[in-house]
């Protein structure tokens, strides 16, 4: 019971400096203008920044997409995210069991088939659940790069057009 309390301690020490350190990684600057020739030209300043929001994503699954104004996928990171942790503890449960049932009984060869089968499974609901992580990650950072991207349409053609700053 101790050893759990220390855990939640640590846990929530590090996301608190986790939260210190990354607080100038997620300030933003106000767009900056200059005057030549009686001419305004202003450099562009993206409005969401992707490590931000990187940051964010990394240390709450869908905080990223919250802050890009992505909120439809919030309950897909979390739904998938909960899907394959609660296949990752049935699976762990199984193998558990048959791990025990073939120490006891090590003559039967389907608890050694049965507990190989959920270990592997487990193994596979574990690496789907960091792929879910990272593509939240990479998610966060692409729907933050494209935030300022639009597609509007020409008045006089009506065909859409790209609008795409680019910088350099």
């Amino acid at each position: 019971m101790n050893s759990l309390k220390s855990l939640t301690n640590h846990i929530i020490k590090i996301f608190i400096i986790s939260l210190f350190i990354s607080a100038p990684f997620l300030a933003q600057e106000n767009p900056v203008s200059t005057k030549k020739n009686n001419s305004l030209d202003s450099v562009f300043i993206m409005t969401k920044s992707p490590w931000g929001a990187v940051l964010r994503s990394a240390i709450i699954p869908g905080w990223g997409q919250f802050y890009n104004e992505s909120y439809l996928k919030i309950p897909i990171i979390w739904g998938l995210s909960a899907w394959f942790i609660y296949n990752w503890d049935w699976n762990n449960k199984n193998y558990n069991l048959y791990k025990n049932l073939y120490s006891q009984y090590s003559d039967n060869t389907n608890y050694k088939t049965y507990r190989d089968f959920y270990h592997d499974q487990r193994d596979l609901f574990s690496i789907y659940l960091g792929l879910t992580y990272i593509l939240n990650l990479v998610d966060a950072y692409v729907d933050a790069e494209l935030f300022d991207f639009s597609v509007k349409e020409n008045n006089y053609t009506g065909q859409p057009m790209l609008n795409l700053r680019m910088k350099f």
